[in-house]
């Protein structure tokens, strides 16, 4: 009997467990919950016997595989993989998957209305703005970024983007004007939503002489990575532009400084929420049993990210 581990420090909703444990009790496998663990030690220990692992955002590093000696597949259950060391997986003979587009929804709803609370200065009690007619460039054209576009169109917002993988006739078919670079699209939009993955090209990219380029009462939002935002350089950027806001949904490694030097610019979620709503957490957690038992039942590697 294969045996499956679900290992989450911020664990799946309880329904989305339940849905899990259908899917593998169906195919004969045997699930194992490791939920709101607080050391890697318990982690070590949970994956030394499983075939199987299904994280959501919890790091699987060389340590983890080492000590994973039955593992033969890895699923990230979320879009982004980083979490994961796939050249690791590689040499330890470990495939490597995501579940990409089961929470792009959610993230993209977060998105609105982040925007809409950033907007209206935080609901401070003070006059705000609208989202209509501003406009919104998004970069990364991917599953998240057409829902954001998607519904900020319902908005009436005038919507922008770059994907340097996407083709810009695919960007227009969707009804957003596609901009030549990432710099273009941060001059002409009075918004920019990051939806790029932490690579060794993007990380640190987003830095002061970009988010620079925003017109007066910019706003940058993330909810993507951490790692691909300069935090040095963009408080330099906001410490010189007091009109520039920062929204973020994952909390800076300079959270406490940007708190400090611009609170009424500047919000984080105290933990990351972009896929934190039941219906993410069902349908990324059901891609992942699925592809699981696909995978040894077939052999699909339709979704495998390292090779």
């Amino acid at each position: 009997m294969k045996k499956v581990l679900v290992a989450t420090e911020k664990p799946f909703a309880s329904v989305a467990v339940g849905g899990i444990r259908k899917v593998l009790a169906e195919a004969g496998y045997e699930l194992a919950l490791l939920e709101k663990y607080t050391s890697k030690a318990e982690l070590l220990e949970a994956v030394s016997d499983v075939d199987a692992l299904i994280v959501r955002s919890d790091k699987v590093d060389a340590e983890v595989l080492n000590a994973a000696q039955k593992l033969k597949i890895v699923v990230r259950a979320g879009a982004g993989y980083d979490n994961i060391d796939l050249g690791s997986a590689t040499s330890h003979g470990v495939v490597a998957m995501n579940t990409p587009g089961q929470n792009s929804n959610a993230v993209a709803e977060l998105v609105l209305g982040l925007l809409v609370y950033a907007v209206r200065n935080f609901y401070n009690g003070k006059a705000g703005t609208e989202l209509k007619g501003k406009k919104l460039g998004i970069l990364a054209f991917g599953n998240v970024g057409r829902n954001v576009a998607r519904i900020a169109k319902g908005f009436e917002m005038e919507v922008l983007a770059y994907d340097a993988f996407c083709p810009s006739d695919v960007i227009e078919a969707a009804g957003v004007k596609a901009v030549g670079s990432t710099a273009e699209l941060f001059e002409q939009s009075d918004i920019v939503s990051l939806h790029i993955p932490a690579t060794p090209e993007t990380v640190k990219s987003i830095n002061a002489e970009l988010v620079g380029k925003l017109p007066k009462g910019g706003i940058l939002i993330n909810t993507a990575r951490k790692e691909v935002v300069d935090e040095a350089s963009l408080i330099s950027l906001m410490t010189n532009r007091t009109d520039i806001k920062y929204i973020t949904d994952i909390k800076p490694d300079a959270d406490l400084e940007f708190n400090e030097k611009f609170a009424d610019r500047y919000f984080t979620t105290p933990k990351k929420m972009g896929a934190q709503t039941a219906e993410a957490n069902i349908n990324a957690g059901l891609a992942a049993a699925n592809q699981i038992v696909a995978f040894f039942k077939d052999g699909v590697t339709r979704f495998q990210v390292n090779k």
